[in-house]
């Protein structure tokens, strides 16, 4: 039995049904249900047969268009990568919002205090509130952006442009003014291009 087997037992053991597991390429994903996701987390640090004592990321993901639009899915979902130092193991684990207009999960700041700016930039960038975060606020963009700039449906060139403006001496904020267009490359290539005829 394989180390990421032999963790996914034991995880099976301590948690039972409050969450599904996926084996893939000798890591080991815990798939963990929003209403469970605090108590999964703290069980997680706190059980000595797992010990994950350190939280080593947190992220937001945007699935719609996954799979080239196949994901049936939950829209967003957060993603944690934990490791246990006693155990010498690793482990992800990823909590679905279940509410694709008000994504939501609680915090886990007060089981890894290193979730905190984690679960900030998460907030800021795919609009997933962690309920209970004592700080919940943008920590990459600016004061007044508008939107959450990793959503598959931001659009690119962004819904404001800012530029020095000299004559008032201020940054000042404009609508864009980029035309969104695709550009493809044109190859020319000269008579006889590397030895070719």
């Amino acid at each position: 039995m394989s180390r990421a087997e032999s963790l996914a037992e034991t995880l099976r053991t301590v948690l039972g049904d409050a969450a599904e597991l996926a084996v893939a390429r000798g890591e080991v994903t815990l798939i963990v249900r929003a209403a469970d996701h605090l108590r999964v987390a703290q069980t997680l640090r706190d059980d000595p047969r797992l010990r994950f004592e350190q939280l080593i990321d947190l992220c937001g993901m945007d699935y719609s268009g996954y799979g080239e639009g196949a994901w049936q899915g939950a829209r967003f979902a957060v993603v944690t990568h934990l490791l246990s130092i006693t155990h010498n193991q690793r482990l992800r684990m990823r909590t679905f919002c279940p509410d694709d207009e008000l994504p939501l999960v609680p915090s886990v700041v007060g089981v890894w205090s290193a979730a905190n700016w984690y679960e900030r930039e998460a907030f800021d960038l795919y609009g997933i509130v962690f309920e209970g975060h004592s700080d919940l606020r943008r920590i990459l963009t600016d004061y007044g952006f508008i939107g959450h700039p990793f959503r598959k449906d931001f659009p690119t060139t962004g819904h404001v442009e800012m530029r020095f403006d000299a004559e008032q001496g201020r940054v000042v904020y404009q609508p864009v003014s980029i035309e969104t267009r695709e550009i493809t490359p044109r190859i020319i290539r000269e008579d006889k291009y590397g030895g070719l005829q």
